[in-house]
């Protein structure tokens, strides 16, 4: 089939399975049949209450989100109003907020949350109460947007963090994600019915793969409450109950699993596929779930949010040695992966020359929304191509590649240092401390104005000494830290990842 539109996937699945339940959270669900047609119905409310034209389109719609399907139902309604989605966590500071807003200049506010709020959004209760007392016009307005819609229009935006302080807005086509979900089913052995336990934040593009695979295959996304990762005694039992095959997690996520030693209360036994990504996954975690999900598949995944969500992928086939590095695998199929020397700008085809990865093909996002200066430094034209405008995405991720065309991360290019007159990867250190038994996690922090690598780590009671041992057994002299922080618990920031900038701005005596 050649979908032009996300939407493709979610009538395919109704036509087929109309009662078949397509999202679940801890308080309620909906089948496919009503997820269709409450959408459809939805969108027309939005578009009535923005008083769009019926010519405007692909206008921003703030979302205030939430766990639960309502943030979901909202989102296909903002595609089937010809516009594209952008979900904005409503415990944000104000601040942070209202900078969100200014770049938007979103077409209209709706909110999926019962928080109150301190911008004005139309809630999810009164715009379904509008939707139930409309008669078939909405029909005509459904067919019509469609009609004029192109895979190149915006189906969603994803605020990062910008290096000014303030925000930048990713915004990704239809085509792109149409492309990840295609790669995704012919690459990956998904069950015939899929139930995918979401843990990402929907501000998070981890959770773009959770809702649209699983729209493609007739599946159905488990919402996971955000508290069963932070006491997370009834995570597993909420799996098992709900019947879990599929995890997409982010790699702190699955740290969880080891660290509270899980398993040792509940095995999940339908878990059939495993997939991971957003840091590097230390091996003995690897090997933990392994063990213990003996006849499931494990796939490593890379890619920035530019690319829509990712671009490579590893099958992990064997155990590995605990200080081994898991390879990010190869491009999918119509993209193309490759280092540059970012010096030169030019392409480094040597197996185990690092270089900077860059990524070209129809993933690519569309840009920075409203941020013409920042898109034209990340989307840059190839400097192999001079005849015709061909851009790539330079991720600022720092890599190399084996001899049997592999990828392997090896740190960002701007947590390289140069310390001692010696170029040093802070991943390299991470990835030494990370197999220690001992330590549940490690970040290595280099204080440019006292000139020291300063490595954080969190375990159960101090252990210098140990990790002092490792580094001197696997890396060279200079790269051993200056100074050994112990906490009980590292920072993490709002995507579920180590808050390095956090950890920077300690002060250290």
């Amino acid at each position: 089939m050649n979908e032009y539109n996300v939407l493709d996937f979610l009538e395919s699945s109704a036509a087929k399975y109309p009662d078949r339940v397509a999202f679940k959270d801890k308080d309620e669900s909906i089948n496919y049949k009503d997820l269709l047609l409450r959408s459809q119905k939805i969108s027309f409310v939005i578009r009535k209450n923005a008083h769009m034209e019926p010519f405007e389109k692909n206008r921003p719609v703030a979302v205030f989100i939430d766990r639960n399907i309502r943030s979901l139902q909202l989102f296909l309604s903002v595609v089937y109003s010809g516009n594209f989605y952008v979900p904005i966590d409503p415990t944000l500071p104000v601040e942070r907020m209202q900078a969100m807003l200014d770049t938007l200049q979103p077409v209209c506010c709706i909110s999926a949350t019962k928080r109150k709020l301190p911008i004005e959004a139309e809630s999810f209760d009164s715009l379904l109460e509008q939707a139930e007392q409309i008669d078939e016009s909405y029909c005509e307005s459904v067919k019509r947007i469609r009609e004029f819609a192109i895979d190149t229009d915006p189906v969603y935006a994803i605020f990062t963090s910008g290096t000014t302080g303030i925000p930048k807005s990713v915004i990704v086509s239809h085509r792109s994600v149409i492309d990840l979900v295609h790669r995704f089913a012919e690459s990956f052995p998904f069950p015939d019915q899929p139930v995918m336990a979401n843990q990402a934040p929907f501000d998070f593009d981890v959770s773009v793969k959770d809702i649209y695979n699983s729209l493609n295959l007739g599946g159905t996304v488990v919402i996971v409450p955000k508290s069963y990762f932070v006491m997370p005694a009834a995570l597993f039992p909420y799996l098992q109950e709900n019947k879990v095959n599929v995890l997409i997690w982010a790699v702190s996520a699955l740290r969880i699993v080891q660290n509270f030693k899980l398993f040792d209360a509940c095995v999940p036994d339908s878990i059939s596929l495993v997939m991971f990504s957003g840091e590097i996954m230390p091996v003995k975690c690897l090997n933990y779930l392994m063990d213990y999900w003996k006849e499931a598949t494990f796939v490593n995944l890379y890619g920035p949010t530019e690319i829509t969500c990712n671009c490579s992928s590893y099958i992990i086939k064997d155990r590995l040695e605990d200080t081994d590095s898991i390879p990010i695998g190869k491009s999918f199929a119509n993209t193309e992966m490759f280092l540059i020397d970012p010096d030169t700008m030019k392409r480094i085809r040597k197996a185990g020359e690092k270089g900077e990865i860059c990524v070209k093909g129809s993933c690519l996002a569309l840009g920075y929304y409203r941020n013409p200066e920042q898109t034209d430094k990340a989307f840059v034209q190839d400097p192999e191509v001079t005849a015709y405008k061909d851009l790539m995405y330079r991720t600022g991720d720092i890599g190399y590649c084996d001899e049997s065309g592999n990828f392997y991360y090896a740190g960002r290019k701007d947590h390289q240092i140069k310390h001692m007159g010696h170029r040093i990867e802070m991943g390299e250190i991470e990835t030494v401390v990370n197999a220690i038994d001992e330590i549940k996690m490690a970040c290595a922090v280099y204080k440019e104005e006292k000139e020291m690598i300063c490595l954080f780590y969190s375990a159960d009671s101090e252990c210098d000494d140990i990790i002092i041992k490792q580094i001197r057994k696997f890396l060279p002299a200079y790269m051993l830290p200056n100074k050994f922080i112990y906490m009980h618990e590292l920072p993490m920031n709002a995507h579920a990842k180590i808050d390095r900038k956090k950890l920077a701005e300690q002060e250290i005596f």
